[in-house]
């Protein structure tokens, strides 16, 4: 299934894209598209017997804002360096074991919202990434194949990052990762069954209608169900968690001098096959 919500921000509703491209509305059956959603397995069945059966209203799709697919999340969980080609480009050596930092929740907005270059910033950077969403509580998992049936869906994720803060600003990269509006997310949360090898996807972004990023799930250091399983270890993960897996080559960062950063007035868009395609536009804070 094809989980979405939409409407102006802070009002969204739960809606369905089903098979043939139409948007259907779930809120007759569900209240929302959340971590409480996902850990039911009743109100999911509920929600694909009424899509099966045609029994869910139809949905004007005419000039409707798509929100995040994923309301009250808990914790943004992010993998760093988890490309071979994108750790070649930096000059980075690949981790050993994954590099694991956050993100506010309150900086996921929708797929076409809106991104924010932060105020002081000369080094905004585009990062296009697969995101995971926990489905059940995942806590010292012990084995891959248990890792990905804690895996409620998939979407795709837009991890901008601003180098400058993250790399020179001293500490951590938080700094430079939890800027306001910077993990747009969407369009929709693909279920699980619907992705049946995570590690098979295209990623691909554009700046401004340029080819920047052009890659495969495939060349991930750690694989999502590695990730997921190495991560209950250190943390307990709930239904409506995310894990953002890391990102190809192609950033602005591994880029020759000068390096294309982003400034306002540049339009960012990603996709990855299966999952989605999101657009944005930039503006300053």
């Amino acid at each position: 299934m094809k989980l979405l919500r939409v409407g102006a921000v802070g009002a969204e509703r739960p809606a369905l894209l089903d098979g043939g491209g139409v948007l259907r509305d779930l809120s007759g059956l569900v209240a929302d598209i959340d971590g409480g959603l996902l850990a039911d397995d009743a109100a999911l069945g509920r929600i694909r017997e009424a899509a099966e059966a045609g029994e869910l209203p139809v949905l004007d799709a005419d000039g409707v804002r798509i929100g995040a697919p994923l309301a009250r999340i808990g914790k943004v969980v992010c993998i760093g360096l988890n490309y071979h080609d994108h750790a070649r480009e930096t000059g980075a050596e690949p981790p050993a074991e994954p590099v694991i930092f956050f993100k506010a929740a309150d900086t996921v907005v929708g797929p076409y919202d809106t991104v924010l270059v932060p105020r002081g910033s000369t080094r905004t950077d585009w990062e296009v990434e697969l995101a995971v969403v926990i489905g059940r509580t995942a806590r010292y998992l012990e084995s891959r194949e248990e890792a990905l049936a804690h895996v409620a869906g998939y979407a795709v994720a837009h991890d901008v990052s601003e180098r400058e803060f993250q790399i020179e600003r001293g500490g951590t990269w938080d700094k430079g990762k939890n800027c306001e509006t910077f993990n747009p997310l969407g369009p929709w949360l693909v279920t699980a069954d619907e992705v049946p090898d995570p590690q098979a996807l295209p990623l691909k972004l554009w700046v401004n209608g340029e080819l920047k990023q052009d890659g495969t799930t495939a060349e991930q250091i750690f694989p999502v169900a590695e990730v997921v399983r190495y991560v209950s270890q250190f943390m307990t993960l709930y239904p409506g968690d995310v894990i953002n897996t890391g990102t190809p080559a192609g950033v602005a960062l591994g880029q020759p001098e000068p390096k294309p950063y982003l400034r306002a007035g540049d339009v960012v868009e990603l996709e990855i096959e299966g999952l989605g395609r999101q657009r944005q536009e930039l503006k300053q804070a």
